[in-house]
């Protein structure tokens, strides 16, 4: 006879459970146990793990080299108790239905036909609706879809409390047994977010964040926490967080709560103490700090990747809203040089009341060091331009000749320099222009245009395209 052996549930793990998340929303968990085992055939059982698990993921060997058994089977069993199963297991046993018909009380006891696809509240919640039930009384009546209260005489057999894992095992002594469960869990997952606040010297400050959600089904205490960043491939079967702003001034400086180390294509930052995951919680940790960290703006005025309204004819022409862009590199010289996981970004900025203000926000991959960080946070608002399609002539069937004009506008009462993209394809040769531009790649050309408090200047060239 197979006997039963309840082993200690994972949500009284200790500081020996290692948990690696990874961007793609699960969780690689790997946990030391003492497993107490007898001679013969058994069956062994870990309840409470995570409602999400992928039961063909998990693994179980020992931690001393050596198998204290012998592995027969391998079970998930996660039938668990509710209204819904219970009543799902009940049809054809007898049941008995209490409902209340003004003051009075009516019991009724019969054979329950068919479960309720519906359990609604009804008359108060001790008067529930059990929508697609239907009894036969043992007078012989058919009650459907009855209100009230039912009761049946046992909890059928197979259904669990708690999810559990089990296993089969043959085992030639009898004995404690230290042994090492991993398995992948969904419902795992982390993102990073940073808050960049800008002070009014070129410079700016940088507080990195990671949030972690655990909806898995299962809560890990004292666990050593790792994160592994990159975009990894897996065979397929979140809300943002408002953070608070950190700047120099109010941050402490502390050690970093992450070490980073590169892994194969991927980085893995470990957190350095042990942390508690909590089924349905969000946790933040602080990832990295950065301070005087050099930003150049640039305000870029590009007619086909950029915000505009259309005019009549050629598409990118009419009035168009210079886009705003920061730029800063991810380097130890500028107060940075960890690889940043990908996540969203919060640009602030004190204005002169001292009050923060937020800017705008936008979003990176993942970025090593030493690489260049760009982004979008808006538009501008006093700066505009206009352009126009001056000429358009068709030389032959695969040639063309274009002249354009793009008016700057600064309304601002100080200066600004504008960084005008134009973009054109196939084989493009610009022959006139009224200020020097820069090939930026087979698609664009740059012009810079630098403009004083309420300047206007006016870019204009002629291009000529071959397909």
């Amino acid at each position: 006879m197979i006997g039963f052996l309840a082993v200690a549930a994972l949500a009284a793990s200790t500081s020996q459970t290692e948990i690696t998340v990874y961007n793609a929303g699960f969780g690689l968990v790997k946990e030391s146990r003492k497993l107490a085992v007898k001679k013969g055939r058994q069956s062994l059982a870990i309840q409470d793990v995570p409602s999400q698990i992928n039961p063909t993921s998990v693994a179980i060997k020992p931690l001393a080299g050596k198998a204290p058994f012998s592995l027969l089977e391998q079970n998930y069993e996660y039938d668990l108790i509710s209204t819904q199963a219970i009543l799902n297991k009940s049809v054809g046993q007898e049941v008995r239905f209490v409902r209340t018909i003004g003051q009075k009380k009516e019991v009724l006891t019969g054979t329950l036909l068919s479960a309720p696809t519906a359990i609604v509240s009804s008359g108060g919640a001790s008067q529930p609706t059990y929508n697609g039930m239907v009894i036969r009384t043992d007078d012989n009546r058919i009650v459907l879809d009855p209100t009230g209260e039912i009761e049946v005489r046992a909890i059928p057999p197979g259904l669990i409390s708690r999810p559990t894992l089990t296993w089969d095992v043959d085992s030639p002594g009898t004995g404690m047994e230290d042994v090492e469960l991993s398995y992948i869990t969904n419902g795992l997952g982390w993102d990073a977010n940073y808050v960049l606040t800008l002070n009014s010297k070129g410079g700016a400050d940088l507080q990195g964040w990671v949030t972690l959600n655990n909806t898995s089904g299962a809560t890990w205490k004292d666990a050593r926490l790792k994160l592994l960043a990159g975009n990894v491939n897996v065979v397929q079967a979140k809300a943002p967080v408002e953070l608070g702003v950190v700047t120099k001034s109010d941050a402490v400086a502390a050690a970093p709560a992450f070490a980073e180390q590169a892994l194969f294509e991927y980085h893995l930052y470990t957190l350095q103490r042990p942390t508690t995951l909590r089924n349905n919680e969000t946790k933040q940790i602080s990832l990295l700090e950065g301070h005087g960290v050099s930003v150049t703006k640039k305000l870029i005025i590009d007619s086909i990747d950029g915000q505009y309204h259309p005019g009549e004819g050629e598409v990118g022409t009419g009035d168009i809203k210079p886009d705003v862009r920061l730029e800063f590199v991810n380097s130890a010289t500028n107060g940075l040089g960890m690889p940043l996981p990908k996540g969203s970004f919060r640009v602030y900025q004190r204005d002169k009341s001292g009050s923060v203000q937020m800017l705008g926000e936008d979003s990176n991959d993942h970025t090593p060091r030493n690489e260049k960080i760009a982004l979008n946070v808006g538009t501008s608002f006093d700066v505009v331009a206009t352009r126009k399609r001056l000429a358009y002539k068709v030389i032959n069937h695969r040639r063309y000749r274009e002249e354009f004009s793009i008016e700057v506008r600064n309304r601002k009462t100080e200066p600004e320099t504008v960084y005008v993209f134009e973009r054109h394809y196939g084989d493009w040769r610009i022959t006139a222009e009224t200020q020097p531009y820069t090939k930026l790649d087979s698609n664009t050309a740059q012009f810079v245009v630098t403009l004083k408090p309420n300047e206007s200047k006016t870019v204009t060239y002629s291009v000529d395209t071959r397909w």
